[in-house]
């Protein structure tokens, strides 16, 4: 990827669309174009072919999705597979048709099956059923990656995909009751009053990704010239959600009790994916997890203050 390229990053507003058009500034690349959603829909289907046709970008990357934690997907697997669906058929098929020679597209580990052998292989994908409360969501994703691939294969076209693990840091989604994780258990304990209510038996272990560390596998990833169609991208460490919750009360300072309601479902019980292939071809993370939790909750503090938070 040439710095003179123009670029289209699908999504900029968001937590990994910002980190990396972040990242594309610090490494020179100027030529980047952005649309809000009032701009551009990416659920149009004619107007996602008439940006393209206009601007022919050199470059695409899609980090736009309708996300949301175990709450909000369980509660609309319908939403989150239609939206995510057209957001992947659209910005992929269009640019394919357009003329867009590269395209990165980004989805999650959570396409894997749920009880895929650990640490998830990329080769684990569609061997067995997907987890029920993301479904949807695992589906739509599942789509853009395959649509990447077949447009590769059968037309020459360099698209490929970058499957995430569970991503925090700036710009995330603080919503309580339909965020993540790690951004719910950041407000939780920012805003305790005495004690926090958590979902589950904080067993199951999940793994962590800073969103910098993402934006530089998303550069590492367009500089190679023959990438894998799909790599996994993480941390490589796993934690339970008992621990995590620990170490989030410590970078909030909080003196809250945590109070777990088993009721509540787990999830997965375990996702971590295995990143040897990127790692094979020289990328590694290099923010850790609590170093990447105390950035985390000062750009929440900063946030909130300034106005700007995702609530």
């Amino acid at each position: 990827m040439e710095k003179t390229e123009k670029i289209f990053v699908a999504g900029h507003r968001g937590m990994v669309g910002s980190a990396i058009c972040r990242a594309l500034a610090k490494e020179g690349f100027a030529n980047v174009i952005t649309r809000t959603h009032s701009e551009l829909d990416l659920l149009d289907t004619k107007a996602v072919r008439g940006f393209y046709m206009s601007e022919k970008p050199d470059v695409a990357i899609i980090a736009a999705a309708r996300v949301g934690g175990i709450g909000a997907n369980s509660a609309a697997n319908a939403l989150f597979l239609y939206e995510n669906e057209m957001i992947a058929l659209n910005t992929v098929w269009q640019a394919a048709e357009a003329g867009v020679n590269r395209l990165l597209f980004l989805g999650s580990t959570c396409i894997y099956p749920r009880m895929a052998p650990q640490p998830i292989k990329e080769e684990s994908l569609l061997t067995s059923a997907l987890e029920k409360t993301n479904e949807g969501y695992a589906l739509a994703k599942i789509s853009g990656l395959k649509l990447c691939e077949f447009l590769r294969r059968d037309k020459g076209l360099l698209y490929h995909s970058l499957m995430p693990t569970n991503l925090y840091g700036p710009g995330d989604n603080y919503d309580i009751v339909g965020g993540h994780v790690l951004p719910t258990l950041i407000r939780k304990f920012e805003t305790a009053e005495g004690h926090v209510d958590l979902w589950g038996t904080g067993s199951p272990l999940r793994e962590f990704l800073h969103v910098d560390d993402l934006a530089s596998a998303c550069l590492f990833a367009l500089s190679l010239e023959n990438p894998p169609n799909v790599m996994n991208v993480g941390s490589g460490e796993e934690v339970s959600i008992r621990v995590l919750a620990e170490k989030v009360k410590a970078a909030t300072g909080s003196n809250a009790e945590i109070r777990w309601d088993a009721t509540k479902p787990d999830g997965t019980p375990r996702k971590l994916c295995d990143t040897s292939l990127i790692r094979s071809l020289g990328w590694k993370s290099a923010i850790p997890l609590d170093e990447g939790l105390a950035m985390t909750v000062a750009s929440y503090r900063s946030e909130l203050a300034s106005g700007k938070i995702r609530l």
